[in-house]
């Protein structure tokens, strides 16, 4: 299989990060494929990539001129025999969740052709995981997204069955659709980034959830210190309250320590209020003018995060 026979692309789970996927592969184009359980997921799906093109063009990347064709390209169902006909590369996107996901992948090893590569978004999980459940561990490694409207690095991860060809191709693929790819030589969790980025995100949870220090505190040490434009909190709010729940709530009951349960019980007060993050306008931070982008947040004191 060479890089140009990759030409239709299956996105599984029209959530936020599919979203962003299928619009990049789209703008780039790949006719893409996009599968959900319920059409109503779907159609809310639509909307919000509607605006979200809008909003890329306005930012540089895309000509104007592409948004409507970019979005033409795009065909969504809840029907899965449908999803995998002539699918030439699958990115998935489903809640982290190895049963889960391997099987899903399985019913489309049965149902997609015998070239397909299945690639996973996973953001904790290893590959390794749901490969053998997959059908096709061989044809199957990571490829993992970022907040793609931020940055254009991604990682590709094979496991240790994963074909050399596959690995190729994903990366090869991944520049195609305008990345920057990271190849790991090791399965690893969290790829290179995450990793780094969960262990802060674990010390920031366990410091508010012991009450150490208050959130804004925690994001003032962090910005103040590194000189960044965003804290831990921040950066939570902007993956999602519901996916840093699932996240932490995952590796709670593998852990089963009390940091651990302590944490994901804190994050998941929030999700249960439906605060989840930019998404719903509401997080740890009120959106869209939240605390932390203030010129004074730093400098001053600011009482109330969600005022």
């Amino acid at each position: 299989m060479d890089i140009k026979n990759i030409r239709k692309i299956l996105i599984l789970g029209a959530g936020t990060m599919g979203q962003q996927i299928g619009l990049l592969c789209a703008f780039h184009g790949y006719d893409v494929m996009i599968y959900d359980l319920k059409r109503e997921i779907l159609t809310d799906a639509r909307k919000r990539m509607q605006k979200k093109a809008g909003k890329w063009v306005q930012a540089g990347p895309f000509p104007a001129m592409d948004k409507e064709t970019a979005l033409n390209r795009i065909t969504m169902t809840d029907n899965l025999d449908e999803a995998a006909e002539g699918i030439d590369l699958i990115s998935e996107s489903v809640p982290e969740d190895p049963e889960l996901k391997g099987k899903i992948f399985y019913e489309l090893h049965k149902r997609c052709k015998k070239e397909t590569i299945f690639t996973t978004n996973t953001s904790s999980l290893l590959p390794s995981m749901f490969a053998n459940a997959s059908g096709r561990p061989d044809r199957l490694c990571a490829l993992h997204f970022h907040d793609i409207s931020i940055t254009n690095i991604v990682d590709v991860m094979p496991h240790e069955t994963t074909s050399p060809e596959v690995t190729e191709l994903v990366t090869a693929f991944a520049q195609a659709i305008g990345q920057i790819p990271i190849v790991l030589t090791k399965e690893n969790n969290g790829y290179v980034f995450n990793n780094m980025l969960m262990a802060l995100m674990d010390s920031a949870l366990s410091m508010a959830a012991n009450g150490i220090a208050p959130i804004q505190e925690i994001d003032r040490s962090w910005m103040g210190i590194m000189h960044t434009l965003i804290g831990p909190f921040g950066i939570m709010d902007s993956i999602g309250l519901d996916t840093v729940w699932k996240v932490t709530d995952y590796w709670a009951r593998q852990l089963n320590t009390g940091k651990a349960l302590n944490n994901a019980a804190f994050v998941k007060k929030y999700v249960d209020e439906g605060k989840l993050g930019i998404k719903t306008n509401q997080g740890f931070y009120r959106y869209p003018n939240p605390a932390y982008a203030r010129p004074d947040f730093i400098s001053n004191k600011i009482e109330s995060v969600t005022d």
